[in-house]
């Protein structure tokens, strides 16, 4: 399903005391596309995901949401601009409900200014409320309709990470960067992630780029794969090509 270059990067690099944890890296992303961003343990995949969202700054190379340059731009503002992630180490709000974790995210969009806050507003109810309803429509998607109201940290493991996903499209990103999104969930629930990553997919017509070290899932789901090692990348084609590259049998697929 692609249609058009959603994002790219040319040549991302940087290094950490004199060490290169990520050389030249390079991805184009397709409107409306499903890639994979694979790899052992170490190889660059989140030193990548923290550069391309403003956490680290490169050493050289140039990063593009359709035609915008993000280089240079913090966090905060990459998301403004159309880009939002979720984390390998989960970062949720955690004294707060499911709720309040999405109405969080949905606020650095308002359509209101301090002085509607500050009177309550006609404009400011209005935008409050249809801000909630947007925010459970969320929760539901991701099967948590029923735990608006409880606290992030009573979640189980796999319910902070369903959790994360919506606090992100509450965002309304462009492209959706997913940080292992099937970690610390049994099989059943991987197979019902990768219905939902391709209905949020289709649903909101946004790119989705994932790093994951289910190779099942990855292979499913992903319509193209790049894999890194020791922050080179080594391999870019479909799952067949990949599966079947040498390179990558050696370094990590181990002959899957």
């Amino acid at each position: 399903m692609e249609t058009g270059a959603a994002f790219r990067v040319e040549k991302l690099s940087i290094s950490f005391g004199g060490l290169k944890a990520v050389s030249d890296f390079s991805l184009d992303l397709p409107s409306r596309s499903i890639h994979g961003l694979i790899g052992p343990n170490g190889a660059g995949k989140t030193t990548c995901f923290n550069l391309i969202t403003g956490v680290y700054k490169p050493d050289s190379g140039r990063m593009f949401l359709g035609e915008r340059s993000l280089l240079g731009l913090s966090p905060h503002q990459i998301t403004k601009a159309g880009l939002a992630r979720t984390f390998q180490n989960i970062r949720l709000f955690s004294h707060l409900t499911s709720l309040e974790n999405v109405l969080i995210s949905f606020h650095m969009r308002v359509p209101y200014g301090y002085v509607d806050t500050l009177l309550r507003s006609r404009k400011f109810r209005d935008a409050e409320a249809d801000m909630k309803n947007r925010a459970k429509e969320l929760l539901d998607l991701m099967g948590l309709g029923g735990r608006a109201h409880d606290e992030a940290r009573n979640l189980s493991y796999g319910d902070q990470r369903r959790l994360e996903i919506a606090r992100a499209l509450a965002t309304r990103p462009q492209v959706l960067f997913l940080d292992e999104p099937a970690a610390g969930l049994n099989s059943g629930e991987k197979i019902k992630l990768m219905h939902t990553i391709a209905d949020i997919r289709s649903r909101f017509q946004l790119s989705i780029l994932l790093i994951e070290h289910d190779m099942k899932l990855v292979m499913g789901i992903c319509e193209k794969i790049v894999v890194l090692d020791h922050g080179d990348t080594i391999a870019q084609g479909t799952p067949k090509e990949i599966q079947e590259n040498p390179k990558v049998i050696e370094a990590y697929l181990g002959g899957v």
